[in-house]
């Protein structure tokens, strides 16, 4: 006898409810609130929480989010402009990240329990090593490795590690698709 498997909490606030494409793939466990647009071929993992509740959240085609994942945006405030949080296509974000009001350009990499803050961005190329603090206002550039905490760029990426990253995307959007076929 099959499981029955429990849908991912996928709920609406303040009347905008979360726009998914028809082939991405929502784990079970991951609790996507507001106004979160997630493209196709994406795939958001177990346990992972998309808030946007007090501005927008955007995941590009065949991106991957990871298990634990936490992603959340900055809200308008006396004297500062709200932040959303943008990722592109063809990304990889590692196991328990937390993103956080920053923009993933096309192709950028962010690795295991990174934390990615305020108005950061991460150009395509570009990747955030596992534990790193990129803190607000930073730019990773293509083909650079920023690592620490706080994060600073500690040196180039080579053609296999860049390479890799197109590897991840597509290995994630091959795994999700065959997660969504077993319902």
């Amino acid at each position: 006898m099959k499981p029955l498997a429990m849908p991912a909490l996928i709920k609406p606030f303040e009347g905008i409810t979360p726009k998914i494409a028809p082939d991405a793939f929502i784990a079970e466990t991951a609790v996507i609130i507001g106004d979160v647009e997630i493209g196709a071929g994406s795939s958001i993992w177990y346990g992972c929480v998309l808030r946007g509740d007090s501005n927008s959240i955007k995941i590009g085609a065949r991106t991957n989010i990871q298990d634990g994942t936490v992603i959340h945006v900055n809200h308008e405030r006396e004297g500062a402009t709200g932040t959303k949080t943008t990722i592109g296509n063809d990304i990889t974000v590692g196991h328990m990240a937390l993103l956080h009001a920053c923009t993933l350009e096309d192709g950028a990499f962010v690795g295991m329990k990174a934390c990615v803050m305020d108005g950061v961005v991460v150009e395509g190329g570009g990747m955030v090593a596992a534990g790193a603090l990129v803190t607000p206002g930073k730019r990773v550039k293509k083909g650079e490795l920023w690592a620490g905490s706080p994060a600073k760029l500690m040196r180039l990426l080579s053609d296999k590690e860049l390479a890799y990253f197109a590897y991840s995307a597509e290995h994630y959007a091959e795994l999700a698709a065959g997660y969504r076929a077993r319902g």
